[in-house]
């Protein structure tokens, strides 16, 4: 009696483990974030509240002229997306640059960007409002937007071309979508691991140190050699492009990495 009674017992535990077992592989396979060690997710995957909205289709909060107040009439909100239109008549050298308020120095930034056709643009980072330096290009590099296919830039090499970082690294692949649709871009900079990369619709098309002796070997051989203030700023302000053409911008977010 006692050993069919100590039989039952094992039988019982034997079952109990099993059902367990097989409900903590049920909770592993129907939770996404159980994996997560598995797969790196992109930066626009991470958690939302990780993101500092720099534009959320409403205002221009975040935004300013490069070296002045407001935003100018030459930008418009159109559709949840801030559309730079080219002034018909401007001062000779006057531009329409926009700036974020804030600095940053480590960080992924998230931005869609859509060109017209023959269309020229830039995203700049690490962009100082000093006195002497019109442009802010002079100061922040620049990733490149561009119609790959009818701006005569693009023609000048992989380091012109759309997710370039400009004049310095070319991007790998041409994954940019047809002139009137939408591109996401994701720039991270990180001075911490000095890397920086390009991730254009969901494709790496370009990497790169962001200081130190090969940015400096970079810089020397592109045509900002020579700068006094180019690159050279760890901290400062993200920058949207005059280049004379209508371009457009929306979803833009950051997330700092220190």
């Amino acid at each position: 009696m006692k050993k069919l009674i100590f039989s039952a017992l094992i039988a019982v535990m034997v079952i109990g483990c099993k059902d367990k077992t097989e409900k903590t592989n049920m909770d592993i396979d129907s939770d996404p974030l159980a994996n997560s060690e598995k797969t790196t997710p992109p930066p626009t995957a991470l958690i939302e509240g990780e993101w500092k909205v720099l534009f959320d289709g409403t205002n221009f909060d975040a935004w300013k002229r490069y070296k002045e107040d407001g935003v100018g009439e030459a930008w418009k909100i159109e559709d949840g997306a801030m559309v730079f239109y080219p002034p018909k008549e401007r001062e000779k050298g006057e531009k329409y640059n926009l700036v974020t308020k804030e600095e940053f120095t480590n960080f992924v930034l998230s931005i869609d960007w859509k060109i017209t056709e023959g269309g020229n643009s830039g995203i700049f980072w690490g962009v100082q409002e000093i006195e002497s330096l019109r442009e802010a290009y002079h100061s922040g590099p620049e990733i490149q937007v561009l119609d790959n296919e009818k701006h005569p830039d693009a023609k000048n090499g992989p380091v012109r071309q759309a997710g370039a970082l400009y004049d310095m690294v070319g991007p790998s692949e041409d994954v940019t979508k047809p002139v009137g649709e939408w591109n996401t871009c994701v720039i991270t900079v990180n001075h911490i691991t000095n890397k920086g990369n390009v991730v254009l619709n969901g494709t790496e098309v370009a990497s790169f140190p962001v200081q130190g002796e090969e940015w400096d070997a970079m810089v020397a051989n592109s045509k900002f050699k020579g700068s006094e203030h180019f690159g050279k700023y760890k901290t400062g302000k993200i920058g949207l492009q005059d280049h004379g053409d209508i371009v457009s911008y929306r979803n833009i977010k950051i997330k700092t990495l220190d």
